[in-house]
């Protein structure tokens, strides 16, 4: 081979690489945004939840909406 041929193949080689080391770079910055995400959402969810077990707990000692089962019968009865 001469010598141009391979100082093309080398230049092709090297181009490849930076090609593939910035894709690597993008995809790195993308898994750490979508982690990032993901405990955000997972923090939200965590805190819905306890807003909802907090609410059925609120909704369970309301003596209008609590449990039926709870309350003592009308005084008709």
């Amino acid at each position: 081979m001469a010598d141009t041929e391979l100082q093309q193949r080398l230049i092709d080689l090297e181009t490849r690489v930076a090609f593939q080391e910035h894709a690597l770079s993008e995809l790195s910055d993308a898994l750490a945004a979508a982690r990032s995400e993901e405990a955000r959402n997972s923090l939200l969810l965590f805190r819905a939840l306890e807003e909802i077990k907090h609410m059925r707990a609120a909704l369970a000692t309301s003596p209008l909406t609590g449990e039926t089962a709870s309350e003592p019968p009308p005084p008709h009865y």
